[in-house]
């Protein structure tokens, strides 16, 4: 349901700026829209779940989690010719113009970004629910220091502290599955924080010009 919502009202927005003369910037906004869909239904629903509910969420049955999760992460890389061409047209613009593409930009990235932390939070909570997970010497594959099982705040916190500095703090992972997906969110991590402060960097010039 929620896929759907988001590729709908993605659409509609692409279609509503394209007939509104602005094609270029269209596919900018309309993943913006997609992106802001994803990230607030998914925390609208996750973010006030106790442990025992977040782990019943964790591993609940979706057949389709993966296949749809892919398509998201494609649709996320694949957003940053959006940006790209936003900003390459920006140059072109006057100022007030120029200030509203790198607007833009910077929004759709950050939102990109988000999008991604958001993901692997519920993916770290569904390795270290999912009954088939090899703990490798840790409870769950993640040491919280804490007694109490995590919820999906804990889980952010990991996912958060990978996305910001591209490891982990005061938690232990001891799984490699979990090491695995860990890997694969700093370097993508990493990826849209250099997008970002190339884009901010680039509407500081645009700025100053």
């Amino acid at each position: 349901m929620r896929f759907i919502v988001m590729v709908v009202a993605s659409t509609a927005a692409v279609i509503a700026t394209g007939l509104s003369g602005n094609w270029v910037d269209a596919p900018a906004i309309g993943w913006a829209v997609a992106a802001l869909i994803y990230v607030a239904w998914v925390w609208l629903v996750i973010a006030r779940l106790d442990p025992s509910e977040t782990q019943q969420h964790a591993t609940s049955e979706d057949p389709s989690r993966g296949t749809t999760d892919l398509l998201i992460l494609v649709a996320n890389l694949a957003s940053l010719a959006a940006v790209a061409a936003v900003i390459v047209n920006s140059h072109a613009e006057a100022t007030g113009t120029r200030l509203y593409s790198g607007g833009l930009a910077l929004a759709c990235v950050a939102l990109s970004w988000m999008l991604v932390q958001t993901l692997f939070t519920l993916r770290y909570a569904e390795l270290y629910y999912s009954p088939e997970s090899d703990a490798g010497g840790e409870v769950g594959g993640i040491s919280f220091n804490q007694d109490r099982l995590p919820q999906y705040t804990d889980f952010a916190y990991l996912a958060t502290s990978l996305g910001m500095t591209y490891q982990v703090s005061d938690t232990n992972i001891g799984n490699h599955k979990i090491r695995v997906e860990a890997l694969k969110h700093s370097l993508l991590s990493y990826l849209f924080g250099t997008v970002i402060l190339a884009v901010t960097i680039n509407l500081v010039i645009g700025l100053a010009q």
